[in-house]
C-alpha cells in the first residue's frame, strides 16, 4: 500500500514538473496546475507516512502558489508542510512553518485564519516548551484584539496569563492578567473581571505586594456587582488575614471552593499561600488537603484541562 502510494505520489510530481515546461506553443509555465500536482503528491507521501517527502511536496505546492499570486493557498501549503514535522515530533520546525504560514495569512488579508493558525502553535508547542507557548498565544491575541474580536483574544491571552503564573514570570502574569480584566470590562463581562481580580491578588502576594493586591481590589469596587460579592468579601478577607498574618485565616479563604477550583495554576498559587513572617500553622494547615480534606484536587488535575476552572 505505502509502495503504490510513493508510486502515485512521483507520477504526481512527473505531472507537476511538465506543467511547468514551456515551448513554442506554451509560453508561461502553468504553476496553478503544478501546484495541484504537487498537493497530490504531498497527500500520497502522507498516506504512506513519508513525511519529510510530504513536507517538500507541500513546500513546491506553496512555491507555485506564491509565483501564481495564491497566497492564501500557499500559506495553507506551508501550515501542512508545519504538520508533516509535527508527525515526526520535530517541534521547533513545525512552528517555524506554521508561524511563516501566519504572515502570509496576515499579507493575504486574512488574519483571523493567521491568529487561529498561532493558536493552533501554541497548542502543539505548548508540552515542550510553554515559553514559545506564551509568545504565540500572545501573538494570537493580538491579532484579533486588532481585529476587535475581544471575545477571542482574551481567550487567548487567559492561556497566556495561566503559562506565565506556571513559569513564575510573575511580574509580566501581572500585566496579562490586567489586560485580561480590561478587555472582560470592555465586553462588559464582570463576573470574569471579579474571578481576575481573585488572580490578580493571589499573584501579587506571591510577588509578596500586598499593596499591589490591595490596589486591585480596591479599583474593583467600581465594577458592577462586585462590592459584596463573594469574591469581594473573600478578597477583603484574605487580605486582611495576610496583613495580620493570621494564618488560619488566609488559609480559611484559601482553601475555600471559591478558589480551591479556580484554574489549576491559580488554584495551585492559594494553596502554597503563605503568610510573611508566619510561624508555621499555615504549613500544618496546608497539609490537611493532602490527606483528602479537599485542597488536593486542583493541584492534581490535569494541567492542559482549562476549560473547567472559573478564573
Amino acid at each position: 500500500m505505502a509502495a503504490q502510494k510513493i508510486n502515485e505520489a512521483h507520477e504526481h510530481i512527473a505531472k507537476a514538473e511538465k506543467c511547468l515546461k514551456t515551448g513554442l506553443t506554451k509560453w508561461k509555465p502553468d504553476f496553478d496546475s503544478a501546484a495541484s500536482e504537487y498537493a497530490k503528491a504531498a497527500v500520497c507521501f502522507k498516506n504512506a507516512k513519508q513525511y519529510d517527502q510530504a513536507k517538500e511536496a507541500y513546500l513546491k505546492e506553496a512555491e507555485y502558489h506564491t509565483e501564481n499570486k495564491t497566497l492564501f493557498h500557499a500559506a495553507k501549503a506551508i501550515e501542512q508542510a508545519g504538520m508533516m514535522m509535527k508527525e515526526q515530533k520535530k517541534m521547533p520546525e513545525a512552528i517555524q512553518l506554521i508561524e511563516k504560514a501566519c504572515m502570509m495569512y496576515m499579507e493575504n488579508g486574512t488574519p483571523d485564519t493567521a491568529a487561529m493558525a498561532l493558536d493552533r502553535a501554541g497548542k502543539l508547542i505548548e508540552p515542550i516548551n510553554l515559553e514559545k507557548a506564551v509568545d504565540l498565544y500572545q501573538k494570537a491575541a493580538g491579532v484579533f484584539e486588532n481585529e476587535d474580536r475581544l471575545r477571542q483574544a482574551v481567550e487567548l491571552l487567559g492561556k497566556a496569563s495561566r503559562l506565565l503564573v506556571r513559569l513564575r514570570r510573575l511580574d509580566e502574569a501581572t500585566v496579562a492578567l490586567q489586560k485580561e480584566k480590561n478587555m472582560y470590562k470592555e465586553i462588559e463581562n464582570f463576573p470574569m473581571c471579579f474571578k481576575k481580580t481573585t488572580a490578580q491578588v493571589l499573584v501579587h502576594l506571591h510577588r509578596a505586594d500586598y499593596v499591589a493586591a490591595d490596589k486591585c481590589v480596591r479599583e474593583s469596587y467600581s465594577l458592577p456587582g462586585y462590592s459584596g460579592s463573594e469574591d469581594c468579601i473573600a478578597m477583603e478577607t484574605l487580605l486582611q488575614g495576610y496583613d495580620e498574618q493570621d494564618e488560619d485565616q488566609v488559609y480559611r479563604v484559601c482553601s475555600s471552593p471559591l478558589l480551591k477550583y479556580m484554574d489549576n495554576d491559580y488554584a495551585k498559587l492559594a494553596i502554597s499561600l503563605r503568610v510573611p513572617g508566619g510561624g508555621g500553622k499555615k504549613k500544618k494547615a496546608a497539609a490537611a488537603p493532602q490527606g483528602g480534606a479537599g485542597g488536593a484536587p486542583a493541584a492534581a488535575e490535569d494541567e492542559d484541562d482549562y476549560e473547567g476552572g472559573l478564573c
